[in-house]
């Protein structure tokens, strides 16, 4: 984004492309530009109209089918999950789970007690991940990892019995692109959401793990490798037999879904199990057709991974503060949105990475108290007029809309696709699609907007049999239910 040509008081910041000049003060231009025509073709640019939403869905159903032909055939990696055994409910004995998929990670124990009584009792912790750790070496973070979850086994209580003679056993959430070789070992592709560890790409994270583990005396075995949205499928699955597609929206994004084996040409041999198998779209790497801005595509150019990762970069937590932070920035460098100076806070990348989820509720409510929070963050001040405060819920509204919608776009073409190739085996049903992630958990107004898209791709009667429901904490309980299912003691659950 070029910043208009300031006269007096002029610093610059570090960005990807060098130093930038960038005015302290705001421009004054003749004619009092203001920030109407910034919001006017930012909301034209962001436009979502049922055509555009229908060619989106249609081109994320013909990636699908590319992506499951070929290893590259599309933008969308298909990844082959290898779990074709979800758990039966029969499962008993006491299961870890570590749960990594963005800037925290969480360590869960669970005691499963069978048919009977399914989930006896679970805890678990959430532990954030040093931002020089995303950036560090793969000894360091996986050290650090395993620190953690050995101080986790170690404050095991009485209420969690491992039955003898066994090890403990970990399904091991990791939700970036991996090539999957087994159900428990993988190669990493890349790394997304902000890290760039070095020297993991290639490697398979559950040596990985392994290794660090070891390193801290910890025993413990990993059964069972996903992502944080297959896991929240078999997790859903667990308690409701109609899920058949799982979608995490919080930090990043990804979807996975249940797929015919029959139906997955890449499948060189058939693998063991049942005749289906979760398929990992990794649709966060979708492009087709996205209404982009100026904001998106500066975004992405000054990102650790430029050209990659373009729908999660319109629908994630992630990134949607951050494209608030860009719009906000021109408007005060041509207004007086935020005073007579531009916020220095403002001028810092993905500064609104962790406030927005905090704040984004509030700005749909109108009341001074709340929406003048983020003048407060930005100024040190509360003082702001209500013409200011529509502005910034525009603004925020325009960019949750936009990216609400879109999702929904997405999970249309994947049931586009399964309903195209399985032969009428789910029309007419009720069909499930279990959703997780704080932003979804957290923004009423994006899951309206994302409902609202499905609900007008459908049309009302094909959408009353489609539920999409949210699963709190998911990945994490399904991770170790995952484990469980492809335990070495699995024999000894019919007992």
């Amino acid at each position: 984004m070029s910043a208009a040509p300031a006269t007096v008081g002029t610093f610059s910041i570090r960005t990807r492309c060098g130093r930038r000049p960038i005015p302290s003060f705001r421009c004054s231009l003749a004619g009092g530009v203001t920030t109407v025509p910034i919001l006017t073709e930012l909301k034209m640019k962001c436009a979502t109209p049922l055509p555009l939403l229908q060619r989106i869905a249609d081109a994320m159903a013909s990636d699908m089918r590319a992506g499951l032909a070929a290893d590259n055939g599309s933008d969308l990696k298909m990844i082959l999950s290898y779990v074709d055994s979800l758990p039966t409910g029969n499962e008993k004995g006491l299961f870890y789970a570590l749960d990594l998929g963005g800037t925290n990670f969480r360590v869960v124990r669970v005691q499963l007690g069978g048919k009977q009584n399914k989930v006896v009792d679970s805890e678990f912790e959430q532990v954030s991940i040093p931002q020089e750790l995303m950036q560090g070496t793969t000894e360091e973070l996986f050290n650090f990892i395993a620190s953690k979850l050995a101080n986790f086994a170690a404050k095991e209580s009485g209420k969690f019995q491992l039955p003898k003679g066994r090890t403990r056993e970990i399904g091991f959430t990791f939700s970036f692109p991996i090539k999957q070789t087994s159900i428990n070992s993988g190669i990493l592709i890349k790394w997304t959401k902000g890290f760039a560890v070095l020297g993991t790409a290639g490697k398979d994270v559950v040596a990985c793990l392994k290794e660090a583990m070891q390193r801290q005396g910890l025993d413990m075995s990993v059964s069972a490798l996903v992502n944080d949205a297959v896991a929240t499928l078999a997790g859903a699955k667990y308690w409701d037999d109609d899920v058949l597609i799982a979608v995490i929206l919080g930090t990043g994004t990804n979807a996975c879904y249940i797929e015919r084996k029959d139906a997955i040409p890449k499948l060189q041999w058939p693998a063991g199990g049942t005749r289906n198998m979760i398929i990992s779209t990794e649709w966060g790497a979708f492009t087709t057709d996205l209404p982009l801005t100026e904001f998106d595509k500066d975004m992405d150019s000054e990102s650790i991974n430029p050209g990659e990762q373009i729908f999660e970069k319109t629908i994630s937590g992630m990134y949607l503060g951050e494209i608030v932070r860009r719009v906000l920035l021109k408007m005060a460098s041509f207004s007086s949105l935020f005073g007579d100076s531009i916020p220095e806070k403002l001028l810092i990348p993905l500064v609104l990475r962790n406030l927005f989820p905090m704040t984004v509720r509030k700005f749909f409510n109108l009341a001074k108290k709340e929406v003048s929070e983020i003048f407060k963050f930005f100024c040190q001040e509360t003082r702001s007029t209500l013409k200011a405060r529509r502005i910034v819920v525009d603004v925020c509204d325009t960019i949750v809309k936009r990216g609400g919608r879109l999702a929904g776009a997405g999970i249309v073409g994947i049931l586009q696709k399964m309903e195209q190739d399985s032969k009428g085996l789910i029309s007419g049903k009720r069909t499930v699609v279990a959703m997780d992630g704080g932003l979804y958990e957290h923004y009423p107004q994006y899951r309206n907007y994302l409902k609202d898209a499905v609900a007008e791709l459908l049309g009302a009667e094909v959408s009353k049999n489609i539920v999409i429901e949210h699963t709190k904490d998911g990945s994490g309980i399904g991770a170790a239910l995952l484990a469980a299912a492809n335990s070495k003691y699995a024999s000894e659950f019919q007992i």
